[in-house]
């Protein structure tokens, strides 16, 4: 790319033909700073090209776009609420009515006389025999619009030169309030004139050829205004593939240089560690945990750092897994450090640990934040000198202080909750790096291993120990409420104990349960003389300790609490949960949370109880018309339904995926990695593998992408993923 280039290419939008100040100021809010910004700036979706037609000539059942005046407005009462009668003029005298049933209030303010808009409908006949158009969609016209077609002729302005019998899809933008489809349709034509062609293409065209991707100008000029929907399909592919394609790549590259530059101690496997755990558990191990105690034990003993991602089911048995590995490291010499994301699971690990390994002189220490001073800076000391083999906490280990004497082993709980830069940086008291058995709960859909975890080795515990009873589960509809409340307060009675999980620790304008109105409300009533205790986040530690202390040893009976408790609470005797406003939380946190439950002899039993829904988005105005690419929501009771119907956290995680994506599931803004510009890792999920398959080879066939036609390539990896993935220079 030459100066020349460059400087077409980066200057500012407002140098654009067409762009005012105005326009520049509404293209900043969506991102388009730069003239290449609007041609990367993709359609959300694509319609028929609506006839434009003068009122007097509109057809019925056909969609079409018309011009007028609002000459007269009105809203009336009828049997479901109000209706709404607009009157619009064009400025040859002919009038259309449009009607609108229960439209929102909001709505009422932009509707004010003489305003003009472009009116987009299918007209049909009503009772007078006069076309009318049901809730149309409306483009309000400022005061300074040209119209978008000439008011004489009737001929619409083309928003790209095409022949007339090619323009057949209309591309639908998203957009910021104040500007419309047909501006950035106007502005979008003069872009599209010269600068694709000043692109280059990251791409050879020998492999385009064999990858069918479109050269870069044509796709850009498809996706913009394709004549039919396979064009759009291939245009659409190009960029998907490519956004796919540099994330393989820089995963891979980050796999190929660990594997290169990073050296690790080699961990004897000890070949009785099987029988040692055996020892240790009142219970025999899984075929699944003994298969995957052999792979992490194969990858400690090489000199190359294991990065291995554990996933399992509740209850599947992690943490035995977790502590053979941990078992291995320290009977080799080394330090094993076992990091969780809240102290509430740090807690919890340390005491699993300390339980397990209570008859051996191994010792463990806990490092955690809220510490007083001399405590931790004994147990640094003992973590220096090395007398402290094992070490549990939280994200106070990463600390710059913290020095160990021989790192050996890191696992890190709930991975996906620290983000990709948190992966510990650990001074391992040596010259190599030590091996990662990163650990999560939540399973996980395959699409979305492959681009948060794309470069770790997938461990599978598919599971579960014999004996382990599936929780009963059962949507609670306001109507059964009251029964709900008694069956728990008779099995409370009975000697069991429960969870009550809300999603709010103050109260709210949303109209949310909160940890203090349900306290207020059930001590009141249904668990009158009941020990009832509080946990959320925002308690101090020792609090925290002390309440849950208490719940473990029975003198707290029903522990209300937030999703504090989703992960790490084992408490054999809690048999019962009750979810306050469940279908707040999406169906993977509901598993999870079911999971601290049913975990002794007892079967848990688990009711999720509706309340507080998303209030649905209003239609009839270009601005509220829903992305085409949003994910639809399903109905409330239907999705908690699904969560009641399974206990299976694999099928629960893909519906959950289905409905939310990935990053609401896995905090995913935090990793950088799935901020795809119009690549959607469900929809795409063919192309996703084909990107997979093809970096891998790429990486093995051109290591760094050093050679000069993947110049480009490389270049562009770094610039995306670079700092995310803390890369070198992968030349």
């Amino acid at each position: 790319m030459n100066n020349d280039t460059r400087s077409a290419l980066f200057a500012p939008v407002r140098s654009l033909p067409g762009v005012n100040s105005r326009q520049e100021e509404l293209l900043c809010r969506l991102g388009i700073l730069r003239s290449s910004d609007l041609l990367f700036f993709f359609p959300r979706d694509y319609r028929p090209r609506p006839r434009w037609t003068r009122i007097a000539d509109l057809v019925p059942d056909a969609e079409q776009v018309t011009y007028g005046r609002l000459a007269d407005f009105r809203t009336s009462p009828y049997s479901r609420g109000r209706v709404a009668n607009g009157i619009f003029e064009d400025d040859r005298g002919d009038r259309l009515q449009t009607v609108w049933f229960n439209m929102p209030g909001w709505m009422y303010n932009q509707f004010q006389l003489d305003r003009r808009a472009l009116i987009t409908g299918k007209p049909a006949k009503n009772k007078r025999g006069k076309l009318q158009i049901s809730h149309p969609n409306l483009v309000w016209l400022d005061d300074d619009d040209d119209l978008p077609f000439d008011s004489e002729s009737g001929v619409a302005a083309p928003p790209i030169e095409q022949p007339a019998e090619e323009k057949t899809l209309y591309p639908v933008y998203p957009l910021t309030e104040g500007l419309k489809q047909y501006q950035l349709h106007r502005i979008m034509k003069e872009a599209l004139k010269t600068l694709p062609d000043l692109l280059d293409d990251v791409f050879p065209e020998d492999y385009r050829a064999a990858h069918d991707l479109l050269p870069i100008a044509e796709a850009v000029r498809l996706i913009h205004l394709p004549k039919n929907e396979e064009e759009a399909n291939h245009a659409r592919r190009r960029f998907i593939y490519q956004e796919f394609l540099l994330l393989q790549l820089a995963l891979a590259v980050r796999r190929q240089q660990h594997e290169i530059s990073l050296k690790a101690p080699m961990i004897r496997s000890a070949d009785d560690i099987e029988l040692r755990v055996r020892r240790l558990v009142p219970y025999e191990l899984t075929g699944a945990q003994k298969r995957v105690i052999r792979e992490i034990g194969g990858d400690m003993s090489r000199p190359v750092p294991m990065n291995r991602l554990l996933q399992g089911d509740v209850g599947s048995g992690k943490t035995i897994v977790a502590a053979a590995a941990i078992l291995q490291a320290v009977a080799d010499g080394y330090q094993a450090v076992m990091m969780a994301p809240t102290e509430i699971l740090a807690r919890q690990h340390f005491s699993f640990l300390t339980r397990l390994l209570e008859n051996t002189p191994i010792r463990i220490v806990p490092l955690l934040g809220g510490q007083k001073p001399k405590t931790r800076a004994e147990i640094l000391r003992d973590i220096e000198c090395g007398s402290a083999s094992i070490i549990v906490g939280t994200q106070a280990i990463i600390c710059a202080d913290v020095r160990f004497r021989k790192l050996g082993l890191v696992v890190i709980d709930e991975q996906h909750k620290f983000g990709v830069r948190q992966r510990a940086r650990l001074k391992t008291g040596t010259d190599a790096d030590p091996h990662y058995l990163v650990m999560t709960a939540t399973p996980i859909p395959r699409s979305v291993t492959m681009t948060i975890f794309g470069d770790l080795d997938i461990s599978l515990l598919d599971e579960l120990p014999p004996g382990r009873r599936k929780v009963r589960t059962g949507v609670i509809t306001p109507e059964k409420r009251a029964g709900w409340w008694a069956f728990f307060r008779r099995e409370i009675d009975k000697g069991r104990q429960g969870y009550v999980v809300v999603p709010r620790v103050d109260e709210t304008d949303d109209g949310l349960k909160n940890v203090q109105s349900v306290y207020d409300e059930l001590s009141a009533g249904p668990l009158k003389d009941v020990s009832l205790g509080i946990i959320h986040g925002r308690m101090a530690p020792e609090e925290k300790d002390r309440i849950m202390a208490d719940f473990r040893n029975r003198v707290i009976k029903v522990l209300i609490a937030t999703s504090v408790i989703e992960v790490g609470i084992d408490i054999p005797n809690a048999t019962l949960m009750s979810i306050e406003n469940a279908n707040m939380f999406g169906l993977a946190q509901l598993h999870q949370l079911r999971g601290r439950i049913g975990r002794g002899k007892q079967a848990g039993v688990c009711g999720v109880l509706l309340g507080g829904e998303e209030p649905e988005e209003a239609a009839g105005t270009e601005s509220a018309r829903p992305d085409a690419r949003t994910r639809p929501r399903n109905d409330p009771k239907q999705r908690l339904e699904t969560f009641a119907g399974s206990n299976d956290g694999f099928f629960l995680a893909e519906k959950d995926f289905e409905m939310r994506g990935p990053g609401e599931l896995f905090g995913t803004e935090q990793h950088g990695l799935c901020k795809f510009h119009i690549a959607d890792i469900l929809r795409d999920r063919a192309i996703l593998e084909e990107a997979r398959r093809d970096a891998a080879e790429l990486v093995r066939s051109d290591p760094g992408l050093a050679s000069p036609p993947h110049h480009l390539l490389r270049k562009q990896v770094l610039h995306r993923y670079g700092q995310v993935l803390n890369l070198g220079d992968v030349g």
